[in-house]
């Protein structure tokens, strides 16, 4: 089952909501208190917006420039902006957890998503890092998201279009299992009378005014992000996808998650050496002279791991770096050379015991 499938020809001017100028009926608008505490509202004319501290006539922000306060009706003070991507993110609804900000800033980084690109994801969840994604590739590339779960894709895919203000010409939603490694990730047709899947029933899919776009090949592909729970039994498939040079994303929460995965990487060995790394995100609090770290901090999230696609029928060369005694079952870590020198030591070192 496919969601969101764009005609030819689609452009995104009619789909992203204006980021600039006053606000309007549709808009997104963050109202941030003196406390820093922020709220999210969609600007309808005629409504209000009620908190403890009273209640802000969605009129009252109408026709306003953005970086406005508003008072509430118990006297609070409140400035409206746009919400950021972040802000979004933060708080959108969710089925599956979402990608923080700091983790979807990084795959958009490092994994040099740019304009144009086709990219797969599998595990859209609730499409917070999907919208990262899309405003990264633009108009001109193509999203294509993987979600097993029907519940979880019509939370992604409502959180897109509550972004983006509408079905985004450049994403195909598919609701299924990332295919094995041995079958290509084309985008399955849907069955004439597909049967309702169990639980909450996903949105029908929009009428493309010309045609479902074709379905994307299997060496399309210039970005892989996989945000799965066994990213490892895919990356066959995904060296099948990428073309030379691609990058493979995959996006762990666990050290074993993230032993594996870069093992499988390396064992394939049509990959380059895998990066694997994480990240901290901690705030400062800076008033006059007191300057120090904030309290609390946005700590371990995930793990992140990338590796380049090399030429087909090229393998990776020997890795020249020596591994950690005992890295691996069974390995020493030294070569032969080493273990001679090791064995040296250690009889001078008994020798000098004895002395």
């Amino acid at each position: 089952m496919t969601h969101g499938v764009a005609g030819p020809g689609a452009s995104l001017s009619g789909v992203i909501i204006k980021r600039r100028g006053p606000f309007a009926p549709g808009d997104q608008v963050q109202l941030t208190d003196e406390k820093g505490r922020r709220h999210r509202l969609v600007l309808t004319a005629g409504r209000s917006f009620h908190t403890h501290r009273g209640s802000i006539a969605h009129d009252d922000l109408i026709g306003m420039d953005e970086g406005c306060v508003v008072r509430a009706s118990g006297g609070a003070l409140y400035v409206g902006l746009r919400p950021l991507l972040a802000d979004y993110t933060l708080s959108m609804s969710r089925g599956a957890t979402v990608v923080y900000p700091k983790d979807a800033a990084q795959i958009v980084g490092l994994a040099d998503i740019f304009p144009g690109a086709r990219v797969l994801e599998a595990g859209a969840g609730s499409g917070a890092l999907s919208c990262w994604l899309l405003r990264a590739i633009g108009e001109e590339g193509q999203l294509v998201s993987y979600e097993r779960r029907a519940d979880f894709a019509a939370v992604a895919q409502a959180n897109v279009e509550g972004y983006f203000g509408g079905p985004h010409p450049a994403w195909r939603l598919v609701v299924a299992d990332l295919p094995a490694d041995d079958a290509p990730p084309a985008d399955p047709a849907p069955p004439a009378a597909p049967a309702p899947p169990a639980g909450p029933v996903p949105p029908a899919d929009p009428a493309p005014s010309a045609g479902p776009a074709p379905a994307p090949g299997t060496q399309d592909f210039d970005r892989i992000v996989l945000d799965l729970l066994a990213p490892w039994e895919h990356v066959a498939g995904a060296a099948d996808w990428l073309v030379p040079g691609g990058l493979i994303c995959c996006y762990v929460a666990t050290t074993t998650q993230l032993s594996r995965v870069v093992e499988a990487l390396r064992g394939h060995g049509g990959f380059m050496e895998p990066a694997a790394w994480e990240s901290m995100h901690r705030g400062w609090h800076v008033e006059g002279l007191a300057v120090r770290p904030e309290h609390r901090m946005v700590g371990h999230t995930g793990f992140l791991v990338t590796a380049r696609r090399l030429a087909p029928g090229v393998t990776a060369p020997p890795r020249r770096r020596r591994p950690a005694k005992g890295a691996h079952p069974g390995d020493e870590g030294h070569d032969g050379r080493d273990k001679l020198i090791y064995n040296g030591n250690q009889a001078r070192d008994q020798a000098d015991r004895l002395d």
